[in-house]
């Protein structure tokens, strides 16, 4: 399929490596210079940071437009659309896989909509990595073209990891949902690990790690990246207890109060991570910073 790409940094690049391996065209966008002169040497794609120039030109097959974004959530985001309305046409696709708050991602689809144009929220799980060798998708938008494109989410997704979700909002909203999940389980490797670092016992937590997550039940692709990044720094002296929260899982906590739906496991979470800001000696925090640098390629520090 053909794509037009709006934003290649941390996640949008190795998405767009993926779609090129996939036999995917695509034209990116990107404010960057520096991220526009990469792509076209390391991956060799038309790509531009003249947005007028980018709108004017974009890809198109024989029913749809279809652009996809990879920015941050919020006001860049929301502007990004606005400022695409003036070149969207009938039939054109905007796909936006950021973490944005799904109440906002409905009204963008409004918005669309009143061009004849579709929106689809697509929630994207799996961090860099899974960006560049499957994702997971969380998918809301119109059926029919959902149906239409479901070539391109899963010739991108690791196998079987895309679901059709529902109406405009519901993908994103699952992926708010699935970021405070993780908040939650980020928390208990790390407050278990401290008790583990700070007892009278001299546990190796390299080998620790490494052990319970061959076969116990705590095993997960987050508890290999817990135990990779103690094999290299066994108390994780290079990483900063001071971890930031994201301002989608308050969405998350609002969103649960309003519902009258109780959340004491995802609130502590939360309420955690605003100790992390405070306290760069957390040890906790450092295996929440050593996660989030091997999902996300956060900085350690």
């Amino acid at each position: 399929m053909k794509v037009n790409m709006i934003g290649i940094g941390k996640m949008g690049y190795p998405l767009v490596q993926n779609m090129v391996d996939h036999g995917h065209e695509v034209y990116a966008f990107d404010v960057s210079e520096d991220n526009i002169n990469r792509i076209k040497e390391e991956v060799g794609i038309e790509a531009t940071t003249d947005f007028d120039t980018f709108m004017q030109n974009a890809f198109s097959d024989e029913k749809y437009r279809i652009f996809w974004l990879m920015l941050p959530p919020g006001e860049i985001t929301d502007n990004t659309v606005k400022n695409m309305l003036e070149y969207i046409q009938e039939n054109d696709v905007v796909i936006e896989g950021g973490n944005s708050n799904h109440h906002n991602s409905m009204k963008s689809g409004e918005l669309l909509a009143e061009k004849g144009a579709y929106f689809m929220d697509v929630g994207t799980s799996g961090g860099v990595s899974g960006a560049r060798n499957g994702a997971s998708f969380m998918i809301g938008g119109d059926k029919q073209v959902y149906e239409d494109i479901e070539e391109l989410f899963s010739s991108l997704a690791t196998p079987e990891g895309y679901v059709y979700t529902g109406k405009t909002g519901s993908g994103h909203f699952l992926k708010l949902v699935h970021n405070a999940i993780y908040y939650g389980i980020q928390q208990s490797y790390g407050e278990g690990l401290e008790i583990l670092e700070k007892s009278e016992f001299d546990y190796d937590l390299a080998e620790v790690t490494a052990a319970l997550n061959k076969s116990s039940v705590i095993r997960s692709w987050v508890l290999e990246i817990i135990a990779d990044a103690f094999a290299n720094d066994n108390h994780l002296e290079g990483y900063s207890g001071h971890v930031k929260g994201s301002k989608s899982t308050n969405w998350v906590v609002n969103e649960a109060m309003n519902m009258d739906v109780p959340v004491p496991a995802i609130y502590s979470a939360l309420a955690m991570r605003h100790r992390g800001i405070q306290d760069d000696e957390s040890f906790s925090g450092k295996v929440v910073s050593a996660i989030r640098a091997g999902v996300g390629g956060y900085d350690k520090k």
